[in-house]
């Protein structure tokens, strides 16, 4: 049986952003001071998990949330753009409610899930998908039958579940949302695919579930 690569999708944070209830998208809000104390708590809660490579979003919220693993596990943080949040564009900086009012068919888009809309001065879900899955799977063929922490946002860390488990890959798509709260971890033990199987923990309860390939696609 060979050794699963473990991936923690680990959501950053309270934002201010967050705390204020505005979207965030590239935009580098920093955490608040709950974000602080959450990220505190879950570089003790992983401290003894042996994690053995420390990949983050490039954006401040997410990079903060890292930086207590790393300083207990003695790893560096791996800062890339391909993990950040999808940018929501004209949006970008907004309240929930200004957003809808101000951009009403950006925002309605947005609560489709329409995966293949661009957003105003932003991006699609399709090519959030694009840029995130080819980084995490490259991470996990340098780190195979290793445990990876990967810092990032509610959106990415959605999409990534579902290319994790298979779920993007038929040709037409329809809208499927896993939350995270803050600080929340999603816990993927991927196999080789002669296993076909992942084990995905996400919160209390475990899921079996059929997954592609592990390699660069």
């Amino acid at each position: 049986m060979p050794a699963a690569t473990t991936v923690l999708l680990i959501r950053h944070g309270q934002s201010r952003g967050n705390a204020e209830r505005r979207f965030g998208g590239h935009t580098a809000t920093p955490l608040s001071t709950r974000g602080r104390k959450q990220a505190e708590a879950t570089a003790l809660t992983l401290k003894s998990e042996s994690i053995t490579a420390i990949y983050s979003s490039d954006l401040a919220r997410a990079m903060e949330t890292a930086r207590p693993l790393s300083r207990v596990t003695g790893l560096p943080v791996h800062a890339t753009s391909a993990f950040r949040e999808r940018s929501v564009g004209v949006m970008e900086g907004l309240t929930f409610e200004d957003a809808a009012q101000q951009h009403p068919d950006q925002y309605a888009a947005l609560l489709r899930r329409d995966f293949e809309h661009v957003l105003a001065g932003g991006e699609s879900y399709r090519q959030l998908l694009d840029r995130a899955r080819q980084k995490l799977d490259e991470i996990i063929e340098e780190n195979r039958g290793g445990k990876i922490a990967v810092f990032s946002h509610t959106g990415t860390i959605c999409i990534l579940a579902l290319h994790l488990m298979g779920a993007l890959d038929a040709p037409e798509l329809k809208p499927v949302w896993i939350a995270t709260a803050n600080c929340g971890i999603a816990r993927f033990d991927l196999r080789d695919v002669e296993e076909g199987q992942a084990h995905v923990l996400i919160g209390a309860r475990t899921y079996l579930v059929q997954v592609g390939e592990l390699r660069p696609g």
